[in-house]
C-alpha cells in the first residue's frame, strides 16, 4: 500500500515521549524515520521498565512511541559522530529534536548549523517552554506542565470533599499532544516547502500546548474572569455530565441536550424532573446542579449498572462503563476497529502493539516494521545513505562513535 509520506525521510534525535510520538505517526504515514540514540544508553525511555518485552532490555514504555523507526546509534559528543550526522542531514527532509534550548548547538546540530548544509531543511525543535521567555532554559516535564498549564487545577476532586486535590491525567497527555501539534507543523511545512522550495524552523512547547488544549476550560476563565475549578469527574459546562455510582459499580452518563435529559428521566422513573423549571434546560441544571445531582445520585445507586446501560441505550441516551485496560482490549468495538496489532520482532519473536488510530481508504496507517533494538540498522542505513563511509564503519565502532 502507498502511504502519503512516502519518499519523506526524517532524522529523528528526539527521545522519551512528545518527540517519539511525532516521529512514530510520521512513521505510520509512510516517512522514513531514522532514529539517532547514544550507542550505549539508547533512548532514555529503553530503561522505564519493567515490564520489558520478554527478555530484551526494552521497556513497554518505548515500544509506545517507536514503531517503524530505523535505529542508528552515533555518539554525536565525538566530532566523528557529528559529522556522520550532518551527512546524513544532507539526504533527509525533516530533522525532529527535544535537546534544552541552545543544547544542539555546541555539536553543530542546532537549525543554524544544518540550514547551511541544507537550506530547504525542515526542523521541528520540541522543548518544555519555547526559545524565548524567562523560562527558556528550564527543563519541562509533562507532570510539570499538567501542573503549571492549568491542567491540574480543572482535574480532581474540590479541595472540599474527601480526596480532594490537584491529580494529574494518566498518560502524559501533554507529550501527546505536543507530538501531534509538532506531526500537523512538520506536515503543513512539507506542504509549505512543495510550493516555495524554502525550508522552515518549528518551535513548538510544552507549556504552550498545554495551554491550547485548556479549549473550554480557558474560555471559560476568559469570558467571565473566573478561573474554573475542579469538578471530579463533572463537567463545567453540561449537566449530567459526570460518573455515576451504581448498585454494583459506576458508570458514565453524558447527556448532551435537554431531549437526552428528558429520555434519561423516564428510564429513571422520574419523569416530572424534566418539567422542572429548575432542571428543564442545560443552563438550569448547571446553574442548579448542587439541588439535582444528589437526587439523581440516590437514583442511580438503586440499580445495578447493567439496568442503566441497556435501558439508556435503548433510548438513545449516551452512557458507558469505566473499563479496565482488559475490559478495553476485550471490548467487541476495539477489537472490530483493530486497536490492538501485533508485529515480529527481531529479538522476542512478536510485540503487540496499539494501532495508528487513523485509517485512509479504510486501512489502518501503520507502519509494518516493530520498534528496533538500540543500533540495529547502524550499518544497514550507514552503508545506503553513505556508501562512502562503509571502509570507516569498523574504525568508529572501535572508537565508541557507533553501535
Amino acid at each position: 500500500m502507498d502511504k502519503p509520506l512516502q519518499g519523506i525521510r526524517v532524522l529523528d534525535l528526539s527521545r522519551i515521549l512528545a518527540g517519539p510520538w511525532c516521529s512514530q505517526h510520521l512513521a505510520d504515514l509512510g516517512a522514513e524515520v531514522i532514529k539517532i540514540e547514544h550507542p550505549e544508553r539508547g533512548d532514555d525511555t529503553r530503561g522505564w521498565g519493567p515490564p520489558f518485552l520478554g527478555e530484551t532490555r526494552d521497556a513497554a514504555y518505548y515500544l509506545s512511541a517507536n514503531r517503524g523507526k530505523q535505529s542508528v546509534a552515533i555518539d554525536m559528543s565525538q566530532p566523528e559522530g557529528q559529522a556522520l550526522i550532518h551527512d546524513l542531514v544532507r539526504h533527509c527532509d525533516v530533522v525532529l529534536e527535544n535537546f534544552k534550548v541552545g543544547g544542539l548547538k555546541r555539536y553543530n546540530l542546532d537549525y543554524d548549523s544544518l540550514k547551511a548544509i541544507k537550506p530547504e531543511l525542515i526542523y521541528c525543535s520540541i522543548t518544555g517552554f519555547g526559545q524565548d521567555g524567562p523560562y527558556a532554559n528550564r527543563a519541562g516535564y509533562d507532570f510539570l506542565l499538567q501542573g503549571m498549564g492549568g491542567l491540574m487545577g480543572i482535574t480532581g476532586k474540590p479541595d472540599s470533599e474527601p480526596g480532594g486535590g490537584p491529580v494529574k491525567v494518566g498518560v502524559a497527555v501533554v507529550d501527546l499532544f505536543t507530538g501531534m501539534y509538532a506531526a500537523t507543523s512538520i506536515l503543513s511545512a512539507l506542504i509549505g516547502r512543495g510550493r516555495t522550495g524554502e525550508g522552515t524552523y518549528i518551535d513548538v512547547s510544552l507549556l504552550d500546548v498545554q495551554v491550547g488544549v485548556l479549549a473550554n476550560q480557558a474560555l471559560n476563565y476568559l469570558t467571565s474572569g473566573q478561573s474554573p475549578g475542579r469538578l471530579g469527574n463533572s463537567h463545567p459546562n453540561i449537566v449530567p455530565y459526570q460518573a455515576f455510582a451504581t448498585a454494583d459499580g459506576h458508570i458514565i452518563l453524558a447527556v448532551g441536550n435537554d431531549t437526552q435529559f428528558r429520555r434519561f428521566c423516564n428510564v429513571a422513573g422520574v419523569p416530572s424532573l424534566a418539567d422542572d423549571e429548575r432542571f428543564a434546560t442545560n443552563r438550569c441544571r448547571v446553574v442548579n446542579r448542587q439541588i439535582l445531582v444528589p437526587g439523581l445520585e440516590r437514583v442511580i445507586a438503586s440499580r445495578p449498572s447493567e439496568f442503566w446501560l441497556q435501558e439508556l441505550e435503548k433510548e438513545g441516551v449516551p452512557c458507558g462503563p469505566i473499563n479496565t485496560m482488559e475490559q478495553v482490549f476485550a471490548d467487541p468495538q476495539v477489537q472490530h476497529r483493530g486497536m490492538k496489532i501485533t508485529l515480529p520482532h527481531s529479538e522476542a519473536g512478536e510485540v503487540n502493539l496499539v494501532s495508528n488510530p487513523v485509517r485512509f481508504d479504510n486501512r489502518h496507517m501503520n507502519a509494518e516494521q516493530a520498534p528496533p533494538g538500540l543500533g540495529e540498522h547502524t550499518d544497514e542505513v550507514l552503508e545506503r545513505l553513505l556508501p562512502e563511509r562503509k571502509s570507516q564503519l569498523d574504525a568508529l565502532k572501535t572508537k565508541g562513535v557507533i553501535r
